[in-house]
């Protein structure tokens, strides 16, 4: 220890560090001294809700009902705004509606106020809080004898604390881009995109990263307009005639609608307490069965308010509850259900009434992401395989805005999808571009080329390696995320097609699965399992094995409710 006082230093100034923040100022212990190191010059917005992640076009799928407890609501701050700030984004301040989205840049804004308000309570109490801004850390070393860490700048300054905590946010790698002319690794920052083309624009994925690409193509390539009807339109510029956007979906759809939500916040209360994993572990060989969590956070919570419904689907296991939903989706053309659910959504809205099997489902993803890190490696590849699909597709809540221009541009011709399966794949061309391999629905090989691309599959799962502080796996300070096959027969039929399958020194099958091992505090653990209470990870980029579902502003919310406690009792 330094001294009494504990010496905290967040990596990172985004959403995560100002929920982080505000958990140590809440707690009521004066005793610490507070450093973040923010690689920018603004704290609160991160990359989504900042010119790094978002132009004027861009919105959020939250509304501020939905938006855990900051220092001040949406609806209070947006009182304070300059009256240009809200005409350029077409907001009346007497007429805001707490459950409509908002421009992401704004959001933006009102983290970055969030934040000021979170020091300025800190600074009330007595908390000393330093921000270092435009810092970039570039190695963080752990020092088990000293019980201390060290963060190494870039500037070559060091610093030492009682504990880290990793608060970097989303991570966009750079491979191509940059190499290869027409070739984007992702969307961001979105200002990138802002050109005329004249040809077909491959984009990989349809997730809300694609919509995003796509609200800033369509934008710099055409424009919308309202029909007599109030329908959005869109029409092509004469200069970008040549103008497509080609969508490369692995399960050929769509991402669901946002639609009322029963419980804006998503069902917090139904994560299986601590108690029940222990006695659940102990019954299981120290696993933590995926049957009981879909049991327990989506099945039964039809019992007393969709009775109807849980009759129907008590008795099916996951499986077939997933591939019923998937086959429904899949028999539909994904902009005809796209207008159907367009529908279904509205009517939810004005009925104020949810649409309760994907609420639920949205509430299992966030129960399960907790325990995961007791999944048997077996159960852990059924949620890959099986219903991470699934939720990705209906609980990405596409506000209506987004859905009503995709449909624009689906009737003007511009915007079309291809489903191109698990074994497609990207070829770079040095010249230029990319050729998509794919099979088609009629079994057919596939070699498409397409002078401009953008990959759009959403934050990626970042791998042991990529975590950018060689000190901490040099030292195996941290190690892979790895999970215990229950069934050492079904492990090394595994292990004959499945690189991520190995043998562990103690001779089980383990599934490695991406970034760091951390226990339930998100607290660093090493190969010996050992955890360590200087360094906390809850950059989701790299914790994404044991923590598989990436859940935004609830998540920062719940993990730096963990972490604090931690620290505090540390």
């Amino acid at each position: 220890m330094l001294n009494s006082t504990k010496h905290i230093g967040i990596i990172g100034g985004g959403p995560s560090a100002l929920f982080m923040v505000k958990r140590l100022v809440d707690a009521g212990n004066t005793d610490l001294q507070i450093t973040i190191f923010e690689k920018k010059n603004q704290l609160g917005a991160g990359m989504p809700y900042s010119h790094l992640g978002a132009n004027d076009e861009h919105v959020t799928n939250v509304s501020d009902n939905e938006i855990p407890e900051l220092v001040t609501t949406i609806s209070e701050w947006i009182k304070t705004v300059p009256e240009d700030t809200l005409n350029k984004f077409n907001i009346r301040r007497d007429h805001f509606n707490e459950y409509k989205v908002l421009p992401r840049l704004l959001f933006g804004q009102y983290l970055a106020a969030q934040f000021k308000l979170v020091l300025a309570a800190a600074k009330e109490k007595g908390i000393a809080v330093q921000v270092n801004y435009n810092t970039t850390v570039v190695d963080i070393i752990d020092q088990p004898k000293q019980e201390t860490t060290l963060v190494i700048t870039e500037a070559g300054d060091n610093y030492e604390f009682d504990h880290i905590v990793l608060c970097t946010g989303h991570r966009w790698p750079k491979v191509h881009e940059g190499k290869i002319p027409g070739y984007f690794d992702s969307p961001y920052p979105p200002s990138k995109l802002g050109f005329k083309v004249n040809t077909p624009v491959a984009v990989r994925g349809a997730s809300l990263t694609a919509i995003d690409a796509i609200r800033t193509l369509s934008r710099h390539n055409g424009s919308y307009q309202k029909d007599t009807e109030g329908v959005l339109t869109y029409k092509v510029d004469e200069a970008s005639k040549g103008f497509r956007l080609v969508l490369h979906s692995r399960n050929g759809m769509l991402p669901a609608v946002r639609f009322h939500l029963e419980d804006s916040h998503l069902g917090k209360d139904t994560v299986l307490s601590n108690e029940e994993i222990a006695e659940a572990r102990e019954k299981n060989e120290g696993f933590l069965p995926l049957d009981l969590v879909f049991d327990r956070n989506f099945k039964e919570s039809f019992k007393a308010k969709r009775p109807a419904f849980y009759k129907r689907i008590k008795d099916v296991q996951m499986e077939e509850f997933v591939n019923f939903m998937m086959a429904m989706r899949e028999q539909a053309d994904p902009f005809e259900l796209l207008q159907a659910e367009y529908k279904e959504a509205e009517k939810s809205i004005e009925a104020e009434e949810s649409v309760y099997w994907k609420e639920m489902l949205a509430v299992l993803s966030f129960a399960m992401n907790y325990p995961a890190k007791y999944f048997s490696a077996e159960d852990m590849l059924r949620v890959q395989k099986t219903l991470m699909p699934l939720i990705s597709i209906v609980i990405a809540f596409v506000p209506q805005s987004s859905v009503e221009e995709l449909l624009a541009l689906w009737k003007a011709g511009v915007l079309t999808l291809v489903s191109v399966g698990d074994d497609s794949e990207v070829e770079p061309v040095d010249t230029g571009g990319i050729v998509y391999h794919y099979t088609d629905e009629d079994g057919k090989k596939v070699a498409e080329s397409y002078p401009l691309f953008v990959d759009s599959i959403g934050q990626p799962h970042l791998s042991y390696n990529d975590l950018p502080y060689p000190g901490l796996r040099e030292n195996l300070t941290v190690t892979p995320a790895k999970l215990l096959f229950r069934d050492a027969q079904l492990g090394a039929a595994e292990m004959e097609h499945n690189k991520k399958v190995e043998k562990d020194r103690n001779g089980d099958y383990v599934l490695t699965v991406p970034g760091v091992a951390i226990n339930d505090a998100f607290q660093a653990v090493d190969a010996y399992g050992a955890l360590n209470d200087r360094i906390y990870i809850m950059a989701v980029p790299y914790i994404g094995g044991f923590n598989p579902d990436y859940s935004g502003l609830d998540f920062s919310e719940a993990a730096s409710e963990r972490i604090a406690k931690a620290i505090l009792h540390a």
